[in-house]
């Protein structure tokens, strides 16, 4: 396999009602070509976001957006583009970084949280600046985190999501 560049192709979700920031790395393969975060059907971020609130986890993107923002929860990705090989996110190179006050300067985001290793320290080396809210890293909910159940992945987003949710 070899390299692709690859550009973010579709928009934050969030409003003026977000609390929390959830940052994945990059889309997925699978991700970019349904154009929506966390595509890829064996990815877990769905179940274990309806898992925190116990509910059932959203199908469509339209039910998935309601979802999140029902929720006060905020989306996107560190990488705006890079070189990558897949979905691999060891591969990553040549990155360019989100702006992330594009979304700090509009909603009311009290904590980020990394999705996975990769992404928390993909926004500390790109991202971070002084002022921000503080950053957590969570354990990913990629297939490839097959260490992590889902039972054990809802506890632990569960349990460092709470203080910053007033939505439950």
């Amino acid at each position: 396999m070899e390299f692709t560049h690859v550009v973010h192709t579709f928009e934050p979700i969030f409003d003026d009602k977000s609390e929390i920031l959830i940052l994945g790395s990059l889309p997925s393969v699978k991700s970019r070509e349904n154009q929506f975060y966390y595509g890829h059907p064996q990815n877990r971020f769905w179940k274990v976001a309806a898992g925190i609130f116990d509910e059932q986890a959203p199908g469509t993107i339209e039910e998935k957006k309601k979802f999140l923002l029902g929720h006060h929860m905020a989306v996107w990705d560190v990488i705006a583009s890079c070189d990558i090989i897949g979905s691999s996110d060891s591969s990553i190179k040549n990155v360019v970084a989100n702006d992330m006050d594009e979304i700090l300067q509009q909603a009311d985001i009290r904590c980020i949280f990394a999705n996975g290793d990769k992404a928390y320290q993909l926004f500390r080396k790109y991202c971070r600046k002084e002022g921000q809210p503080p950053v957590h890293k969570l354990p990913s909910t990629s297939p490839a985190n097959a260490a992590w159940n889902l039972d054990r992945l809802i506890a632990a987003w569960g349990e460092a999501t709470e203080p910053y949710l007033t939505v439950r």
